[in-house]
């Protein structure tokens, strides 16, 4: 027997203000491995969504290219729960936004969202610095030297001193990915010299969350990475103090 007729249920029904306490929009690049992973890995739970959309991106990694992306930050923004309010949005891209600057990032993405508050890998480590307690740092990124060579003075214009600045020279983002833990480990434990108080592991599609606790047991100093720090601190922005253990100093 089929059944033609619909029959409108007239119970009353509640409609809650929201269905998750804590509303973060994330913008990764199109060509991330490794961001979405970290986010569901640490953010995973009831209380905190996270709302995806991808912006374009052409390898390879230049300032040109990172730029690029600038325009297109909005209209991204705008596909993540249009008209509706978000506790925080996080920009996944450390190298543009050094390119760009945090605050023209931030520009963009609040035209699609005024009033919310923006950040981004860079303005997060910084802020992660600042809680930790730290002044002078090396860095390490996966980048061509090109690409790498700006993140010294902006650090430094935001009164941190970097001690060393060391890349990989990888000009593709996927490939990026494709670095093993292994691998980030070792090229850590050389970038970081012995007078810095912090190593940064730059880039959302390296894999250095997952190794940032154990590579503080082995340099005996807070580790901080790309994707640890931006979703700290988006966290931290929406008004969530969730606490994360196995992911470094910073998350606990």
């Amino acid at each position: 027997m089929t059944v033609s007729t619909v029959r409108r249920l007239s119970m009353p029904m509640e409609l809650e203000e929201r269905p998750v306490r804590w509303r973060i929009g994330l913008l990764a690049l199109a060509t991330d491995h490794t961001l979405e992973h970290d986010v569901a890995r640490i953010c995973g739970g009831d209380e905190i969504a996270v709302y995806v959309t991808r912006v374009a991106f052409a390898n390879p990694m230049t300032a040109e290219n990172l730029r690029a992306m600038g325009p297109r930050l909005t209209q991204a923004a705008e596909l993540i729960l249009p008209d509706e309010d978000l506790d925080a949005l996080a920009y996944g891209c450390t190298s543009a936004s050094v390119a760009m600057g945090d605050e023209a990032v931030a520009a963009a993405i609040q035209a699609a969202k005024p009033g919310a508050p923006v950040t981004t890998p860079s303005a997060a480590a910084c802020a992660a610095f600042e809680a930790l307690g730290v002044r002078r740092i090396s860095v390490l990124t996966p980048y061509p030297r090109e690409v790498t060579a700006p993140f010294g003075d902006y650090f430094a214009a935001r009164g941190l001193e970097v001690s060393s600045l060391c890349c990989l020279g990888i000009e593709d983002d996927r490939d990026v990915a494709r670095v093993s833990p292994a691998s980030i480990v070792e090229a850590a434990c050389e970038a970081c010299v012995p007078n810095a108080e912090a190593l940064f592991l730059s880039c959302t599609a390296l894999r250095a969350a997952e190794v940032a606790a154990r590579l503080e047991d082995k340099l005996g100093r807070p580790v901080v990475t790309s994707n640890q720090a931006l979703i700290w601190h988006a966290m931290r922005l929406a008004g969530c103090d969730k606490r994360v253990a196995g992911y470094g100093k910073l998350l606990l």
